[in-house]
């Protein structure tokens, strides 16, 4: 089987596996003006190519109200871009502040309507978030908890179980749990990942700052690797099932 540029399967994965070994950043967790974001897609986008971004994901905020109306958008905007774009781009959905209830009904409709990556706003400490929406948003087989606050050990174990990434933060007030995320993670060892959950260009960052939000959040430079590596995996695993 080839993809679009003519390679065969197997060597566009690996392929790709080497080109994102040598990313300088790659951020999961993003949005445009579609939800609280700055900018259009084509121009959060290119700010991120600019940065020096490998992969990108545009996660705008859904709940039943909004969600069949910005995947599809969001989706057209990153299809028109493959051929006129170094970064690799997935469109994606952050199911925010729904009731724990309705989380996997919506991780569902959020894949039909095709987003490649899920995102489930976790509990953060800054915000009142339902009690139960990690649990629920690693059940529903979310691809990403966002800045989940004070996860409990069952949730650890769940996401381990489930390869749910749990995020790391450089977004102000949500970082405030990185360390605390960092250190119940690797004691458990729950997968982790860091994003910008940027609303601007002036949220991006480099890999050279993540690693050091990594490591102010306590986590080993030997174990940092391993947080990139996660990314990876995810967007390998996502194209596969595309």
């Amino acid at each position: 089987m080839q993809d679009g540029n003519g390679l065969r399967g197997d060597l566009y994965f690996t392929f790709f596996s080497i080109f994102l070994y040598l990313f300088k950043m790659i951020d999961l967790h993003t949005h445009s003006i579609f939800s609280d974001g700055e900018l259009i897609p084509f121009e959060l986008i290119r700010r991120a190519e600019a940065t020096g971004y490998t992969a990108l994901a545009i996660t705008d905020h859904v709940d039943v109200s909004n969600i069949d109306h910005i995947i599809p958008r969001i989706t057209n905007a990153v299809n028109a871009l493959p051929a006129v774009t170094s970064l690799k781009v997935l469109p994606g959905a952050e199911i925010t502040h729904a009731p724990p209830e309705l989380i996997s009904d919506l991780v569902k409709e959020a894949r039909k309507l095709g987003a490649k990556i899920v995102v489930v706003h976790g509990e953060t400490i800054v915000e009142p978030v339902k009690k139960g929406t990690n649990r629920a948003g690693i059940e529903a087989g979310a691809d990403i908890l966002a800045h989940p606050g004070l996860i409990t050990t069952e949730d650890l174990l769940l996401a381990k179980e489930r390869n749910v990434l749990l995020e790391i933060t450089s977004r102000k007030n949500h970082s405030l749990a990185n360390g605390y995320v960092a250190q119940e993670a690797i004691r458990f060892g729950a997968p982790l990942c860091i994003n910008t959950d940027s609303h601007g260009p002036s949220d991006f960052i480099t890999a050279a700052f993540a690693r050091e939000i990594l490591l102010a959040a306590g986590i080993e430079k030997t174990r940092i690797d391993t947080v990139f590596d996660n990314s990876k995996a995810l967007i390998e695993t996502t194209l596969r099932r595309t």
